[in-house]
């Protein structure tokens, strides 16, 4: 299977090093150094992930990565001079999946492509949990072999705890993931939504505790994938 590439980098001679590195291990590579041209491409054009530098022409990266996640699931990861934490944290809460900071190494990012689009090799089209099973690519999930249907908010909740089984997020960590970083509400949407989420699951082999005064986590269990 080929994996096709997009390069979204105004400095031509990382954008070429970049695209060099990838062509030479099989990738089909495209580079724009254009944000309104990233949604344009997008729209007739199939990739596999998303380079995406943060001060590009026409549409800064943000905003792109804002326009892209309204309809796309591609695999996004910002390559930036900007180090600050709170650019981070936003272009995290905007539904990146990686950051890597100028300069990087080739085989770095190269790895960390590769980990990122497995799921688009199929090899991380399945995941479960204890009585749960989520399709990543379909968006479905089932209790116990059952559907279950689960608002977006509920589902992309479920699917980053269920990656992440054991791991304890405080409020504040979902809530800039899920509702970003300028969000102008409070912490309590979190448990809100948390709550519907319970009731959603209800007895299914796993469980979202409640870490006293700080957060939450699904409970330890061995995960599986399904290839």
């Amino acid at each position: 299977m080929e994996l096709r590439l997009l390069i979204v980098e105004d400095d031509r001679l990382i954008a070429e090093a970049a695209a060099d590195y990838f062509t030479g291990k099989g990738w089909l590579v495209q580079t724009t150094e254009d944000g309104l041209q990233v949604l344009e491409l997008l729209k007739v054009r199939c990739f596999h992930l998303v380079l995406l530098d943060v001060m590009i022409s026409g549409l800064d990266g943000f905003n792109v990565c804002r326009q892209i996640r309204k309809d796309c699931d591609v695999p996004i990861i910002f390559i930036t001079a900007r180090v600050l934490e709170e650019d981070k944290l936003n272009g995290y809460s905007l539904g990146a999946d990686d950051y890597v900071t100028k300069p990087f190494s080739l085989p770095v990012l190269y790895a960390k492509a590769m980990a990122l689009t497995g799921r688009v090799q199929g090899l991380h089209s399945f995941v479960e949990l204890g009585g749960l099973k989520v399709d990543t690519r379909s968006r479905k999930v089932w209790r116990f072999g059952e559907i279950l249907v689960l608002p977006p908010k509920e589902y992309e909740m479920l699917l980053f705890l269920i990656q992440n089984p054991g791991r304890v997020y405080s409020r504040e960590q979902l809530l800039i993931r899920f509702w970003g970083y300028d969000f102008d509400g409070n912490e309590r949407v979190v448990d809100n939504h948390i709550k519907k989420l319970r009731k959603a699951l209800g007895s299914c082999g796993c469980t979202i505790e409640t870490v006293r005064k700080f957060g939450y986590r699904l409970s330890e269990a061995k995960m599986e994938v399904v290839r």
